[in-house]
């Protein structure tokens, strides 16, 4: 969506971003100098500063992307997951109410607020999170709800399966292991590896939020799914088929100790949205090796210096040797 909307002069771009350890820089390399676009290093718990950006840009739209997303962090973090999460969503949704000029609010949640039955979820579905992300993702959708129907702020909400692609810090599922495979290391499975999870390509995901910014409804949640539902396992064993070494997926598999607790699936009825024209266009062998293809530039990963941090079975805020404050 960014990177389209950019170069639209249509369209005035101001980002803010902490710069966590998960960032980079690097990632608007390639339209930094439009005239329309402008980065701020800053954070959304500043009230001061949102404020000021709010009146200073003349902000009529807010997506708000910001967040902790790392279920495997929140087990031993889980107060910065409410800081972030939940206190970042309030201040937002303040400083929007006093400035009084927003036309659209896009609030980005996640699917796992459904909790991990394992059946299919519309979006009226009862919220049941099981795990301290997802229940920061959940208490803030219910800030959200709270200024729509006090203030009338006009919010529309997303709860999307997992994404992936180039550009993510590698201690997910998909980045990291193409990292591991790349330097010919074994991938790490949380035990057995029957959890399945439903993955939609960054591509995807994108085209899926320009629908709901020009075509959702005010007042909506909209789910983004992907029809891709595969097991941790079958996914790393897809991505060491890509990567031709099929012959030593035994010794390319290293299974360890599960989260402690790991929802079993989480899928979701997209029909709502692609009623509004979106639907997933890049198939599973065509993400996974456009992946591949990114991360194995060496260049690319040393975007984040301490990539390497998140290379490990269980990372955690803790074992990121550098990090961003601000």
């Amino acid at each position: 969506v960014s990177t389209q909307s950019t170069w639209d002069p249509n369209y005035k771009i101001t980002v803010i971003d902490k710069l966590d350890y998960c960032s980079s820089l690097d990632h608007l390399n390639e339209f930094k100098d439009s005239p329309n676009f402008k980065f701020v290093h800053g954070n959304i718990l500043s009230g001061d500063l949102v404020g000021y950006l709010l009146r200073q840009e003349q902000i009529d739209t807010v997506l708000h992307f910001a967040a902790s997303t790392h279920v495997d962090n929140s087990f031993g973090s889980s107060i910065s997951f409410t800081e972030n999460n939940v206190m970042g969503t309030h201040m937002l949704l303040e400083q929007v109410r006093i400035y009084g000029k927003v036309n659209r609010f896009i609030h980005v949640s996640t699917d796992e607020v459904y909790g991990g039955e394992g059946s299919l979820q519309n979006e009226e579905a009862t919220l049941a999170p099981t795990n301290p992300y997802a229940c920061t993702k959940a208490a803030a959708e219910f800030l959200v709800r709270g200024y729509m129907a006090s203030f009338g702020t006009p919010v529309i909400m997303t709860r999307g399966n997992n994404v992936y692609g180039p550009r993510q810090f590698p201690d997910k599922l998909i980045p990291k292991s193409v990292c591991l495979l790349a330097q010919d290391r074994p991938c790490f499975i949380h035990g057995d590896g029957s959890h399945q999870r439903n993955f939609l390509f960054a591509e995807d995901a994108a085209r899926a939020f320009d629908v709901v910014l020009h075509k959702g409804e005010i007042g909506q949640v909209y789910n983004i799914g992907s029809p891709i539902e595969k097991t941790n396992v079958q996914t790393v064993k897809d991505l060491i088929r890509l990567f031709g070494k099929a012959d030593k997926e035994k010794d390319l598999i290293t299974f360890v100790k599960d989260r402690a607790f790991n929802d079993v699936r989480y899928s979701i009825d997209s029909s709502k949205l692609i009623s509004l024209g979106w639907k997933p266009e890049v198939s599973w062998d065509e993400g996974l090796l456009k992946t591949i293809e990114w991360y194995s530039n060496s260049e690319n990963v040393q975007r984040w210096p301490h990539y390497r941090d998140g290379l490990i079975a269980h990372p955690s805020l803790d074992s990121h040797s550098s990090t961003y404050k601000a």
